[in-house]
């Protein structure tokens, strides 16, 4: 089951493992590829489509030709208060946690200028929109009797007959990421809209990766880190977006915006783990950098304008390219290898709709988004503690659905928003599988400082639960 390593001293490559780190996996398509930076509560309550509709700071990140859409000027602030509920199930077994944060969730401002000319151009707009998520996600998972290996002798040589059982195993990630975006629009005869913006974008990170192993008669214990981890990363990217709305009808609305592909610049502490010349056990911390390009990003939009009280509005975003990494070495080759052969190109589809009362809104939408990963095979324990290859059609992410409601008043100048969204995934969650190592200083005499390489991985499912609290405060002038 397990096979003993004697880690090397402190390879001057770094992570030679990254590409079977599940976590560096998952990162790359959820922290950096995502488009999801939060935002206002009307554009959250909306389900975040507002493509062909425009009008609302968060809506700019869309589509920029929603810039042109204002023909006053309007700033805003939203509180946003996210929870995240993860429920790891193995083999029948659960383990459950949550944790909510509060922060300032969006801040941002529109100046428009009426040309007041003849000219059919009849409004230019510069805005800027500031949002942020929380990246905070613990995943914790049960331990399991069957998965376990046979120990006949302790680090002393004295004979024990005891067995190395799987007592749990813990993935905790926190940080915040954020998107500051800068667009111009212009209105063409009320017609037609246009726009481009710019984005920055930034993401801080820590995140920590270990399992436990007991031994099932004296009880002991230490607890394995992954190699690498834990891990703090800074990283900066930025992309450039270009859109158009246009006016088919008083009735129909249409929209298209393609956002270039994140260039990202990652820098990375870690820690390594291995044996010094002297066969010490001993752990350094070193840094790295990285950079990395996301996927370009089409979005397609069409609105429904019923009646000056009623309107919907449907969004289709598609991933046009993959991630890749720039290649510096074996680690990033093998994660372009993977992104290139399981990662597919997203797609991700949502409806909104806005209906007016006098100075009421009530607002709603829906969200589906695909999971980025193909259906892949992995060497993978059962039930049993037996291992085989098997295969999972949701790793990593999952298939990603969300529900959102809200309501707001207007009072000319100022209005109050508020909004709910509950976004929930069910997804395969692999560990166990790569090198991992225990540090002397753990009390555990049979395998003090022992390293181990894991071919076969724990795979447990997970069921993730967001369910996040938005208002926003805003003044049109």
């Amino acid at each position: 089951m397990i096979k003993r390593i004697s880690l090397v001293a402190f390879l001057s490559l770094g992570a030679m493992y990254y590409a079977q780190d599940a976590s560096v996996i998952k990162n790359t398509a959820e922290v950096y590829s995502g488009s999801n930076f939060g935002g206002t509560a009307k554009f959250n309550s909306m389900a975040g489509s507002m493509g062909a509709l425009g009008g609302d700071l968060s809506a700019i990140t869309v589509n920029p030709a929603g810039t042109g859409v204002f023909i006053t000027g309007d700033v805003s602030a939203t509180l946003a208060v996210q929870g995240n509920k993860n429920n790891s199930n193995l083999f029948g077994k659960s383990f459950e946690s949550s944790y909510n944060n509060t922060n300032l969730g969006q801040v941002g401002g529109v100046v428009s200028f009426e040309t007041n000319t003849n000219s059919p151009w009849r409004f230019v707009n510069l805005a800027f929109n500031y949002s942020t998520k929380n990246l905070e996600d613990y995943v914790q998972t049960p331990g399991n009797n069957s998965i376990k290996e046979a120990v006949q002798y302790d680090s002393g040589g004295s004979t024990v007959n005891d067995f190395l059982v799987y007592n749990g195993h813990a993935y905790d990630r926190t940080g915040t990421a954020s998107n500051l975006n800068v667009s111009l629009g212009g209105n063409y005869d009320n017609k037609i809209y246009i726009g481009a913006g710019l984005n920055f974008k930034t993401a801080e990170l820590e995140q920590s990766d270990f399992f436990q192993l007991q031994l099932q008669n004296l009880g002991e214990y230490a607890n394995y880190h992954k190699q690498y981890t834990p891990y703090r990363e800074s990283s900066n990217g930025f992309s450039a977006s270009v859109g158009i709305i246009g006016k088919i009808n008083n009735n129909i609305r249409l929209g298209a915006a393609i956002e270039s592909p994140t260039f990202w610049n990652l820098t990375r502490t870690y820690t390594e783990y291995g044996q010094n010349s002297s066969d010490a056990w001993v752990s350094d911390i070193f840094d790295e950098t990285r950079r990395l390009t996301t996927p370009m990003k089409l979005t397609l939009s069409g609105a429904l304008v019923a009646s000056k009280n009623f309107a919907v509005n449907i969004d289709y975003t598609l991933g046009v390219t993959k991630p890749k990494y720039k290649v510096e070495g074996p680690a990033e080759q093998q994660l372009n290898d993977y992104f290139s052969s399981d990662y597919k190109n997203t797609s991700d589809l949502r409806i909104g709709a806005e209906y007016r009362v006098l100075g009421f809104r009530l607002r709603g939408g829906y969200g589906i988004e695909s999971n980025p990963f193909d259906t892949s095979s992995l060497k993978s324990f059962n039930s049993a503690g037996t291992s085989g290859t098997n295969s999972y059609s949701s790793l990593f992410l999952g298939k990603r659905k969300t529900l959102a409601g809200g309501l707001g008043y207007d009072f000319k100048s100022f209005y109050v928003d508020a909004g709910v969204q509950n976004i929930t995934a069910t997804y395969d969650n692999p560990f166990f599988g790569g090198e991992y190592a225990v540090t002397a200083d753990n009390g555990f005499s049979v395998i003090n400082g022992d390293g181990v390489d894991n071919s076969t991985s724990i795979v447990s499912e997970v069921k993730n639960t967001k369910t996040n609290f938005f208002v926003t405060v805003g003044w049109k002038f």
